[in-house]
């Protein structure tokens, strides 16, 4: 066996330029593969943290003008949500686990001393901290008692803190002025992802919404209520009764769809899904194209050595050599080589996919990881090894057909 091996060194050290440029497409490929699979597992991960503090199974519905007739009153009628319409869908729709009223204040300037920054207010309840979770790096999230009770606090997110609070520290109990009032800050959410309810997580502001009702003289009115259902129930089976017990209490055709705007999350998460799903595949197939095409490389140019080689070849025909001998060293060749290459292509991509998560590190943190995993490199390195043994068998074929008498001649 170590005979064998180091017959076949030999022959690779022999026909070294031919070696490289046998390797070199089989290296290229398998390059590409790694790499496209990483920057799509990478680029998954980093979208799936933007929403990776939202309630997968959650809705959202907001008024719009009316686009139907309906009941004597002319589309185009403009209508809004209120206090009632979150109480009657607690009570007529159970699969309903959370349902928390939203009132969006849009972007108003928020001022601690001599700082300020312009964030999104909202207001809200405790129950939205369901729906979007949040990360408390000081203090609390809203509760029942800031909401009965209308206290004027607020929940800051990490860049409000960290623009009205430059110094850093424990803000808890120091005030903020939006507009006219002066809200004390009870929480500080660091939560990093960048999908929620009115704006990023970051900048936003969240009050009491009973205390924004008043301050605004919004009465009972609600811009957009978020809801979330129970385990096991799927948003879309609830769709139409969300719409059919909004409308009945509007006098609003429940087949306006414009009218009441339901989002569904289920359908965004299923569209990531199948998005991601679709570009692994498409890494695969032009991975795997690149290095079927080097396959072919290596199997020309293995061709060319067996030609270039058939003296020899006959020579050790000759002398003992049977044909099976002929047949596995020149298979084993092509395997080396195509090993070789694909590990020195796996090794740069790797090292590459790693430069490239550490330019998405922050303290120390990285945002996503662009690697692939141990199961996929030996699925790669295996199918190397088949692309080897196939690239090699033409030759081996046409080396294994050599006779003596023909190879004598040709010298």
């Amino acid at each position: 066996m170590t005979e064998f091996i180091r017959e076949i060194l030999d022959t690779i050290s022999r026909n070294r330029s031919r070696s490289l440029l046998t390797g070199f497409g089989i290296f290229w490929g398998i390059f590409i593969l790694v790499c496209l699979i990483g920057s799509t597992h990478g680029l998954k991960e980093l979208l799936q943290n933007n929403f990776s503090n939202f309630a997968t199974n959650s809705a959202m519905v907001w008024s719009r003008p009316t686009t139907n007739i309906y009941k004597g009153f002319q589309k185009g009628r403009v209508w809004q949500m209120n206090n009632s319409d979150v109480a009657r869908l607690r009570n007529n729709i159970p699969e309903l686990d959370v349902v928390t009223p939203m009132l969006s204040g849009g972007s108003k300037l928020a001022v601690n001393g001599e700082n300020n920054y312009t964030a999104n207010v909202s207001g809200t309840t405790e129950e939205y901290q369901k729906v979007c979770t949040p990360e408390m790096r000081y203090g609390r999230h809203l509760n029942v008692m800031d909401i009965k009770q209308g206290r004027k606090v607020c929940v800051i997110g990490r860049q409000v803190y960290e623009n009205l609070f430059p110094e850093g520290g424990d803000p808890l109990g120091k005030s903020v002025r939006i507009d006219s009032t002066y809200y004390s800050v009870v929480g500080v959410d660091f939560n990093p992802g960048n999908f929620s309810i009115g704006g990023r997580t970051d900048e936003s502001i969240l009050i009491p919404v009973s205390v924004m009702q008043r301050v605004y003289n919004l009465g009972n009115e609600v811009h957009l209520i978020a809801m979330t259902a129970k385990d096991g129930i799927k948003m879309g089976m609830l769709t139409s009764r969300i719409r059919q017990t909004i409308a009945s209490r509007h006098l609003i055709s429940p087949e306006d769809e414009q009218a009441i705007s339901v989002f569904n999350t289920e359908v965004l998460f299923g569209i990531l899904d199948s998005l991601f799903r679709g570009v692994t595949f498409l890494s695969w197939l032009v991975g795997i194209g690149t290095l079927l095409a080097g396959a072919i490389g290596v199997s020309n140019i293995m061709m060319v050595t067996v030609k270039e080689r058939t003296v020899e070849i006959g020579i050790r025909r000759a002398i003992g050599a049977t044909p099976r001998m002929i047949l596995t060293q020149i298979i084993c060749e092509s395997i080396l080589l195509t090993a070789v290459a694909g590990m020195m292509g796996i090794l740069l991509a790797v090292s590459v996919l790693q430069m490239v998560e550490l330019a998405n590190t922050e303290n120390g943190v990285a945002s996503a990881h662009f690697q692939v995993d141990f199961w996929t490199a030996i699925i790669a390195t295996l199918l190397l090894c088949l692309l080897g043994g196939l690239a090699g068998m033409a030759p081996a074929l046409r080396a294994m057909a050599i006779k003596p008498v023909d190879a004598m001649r040709d010298e």
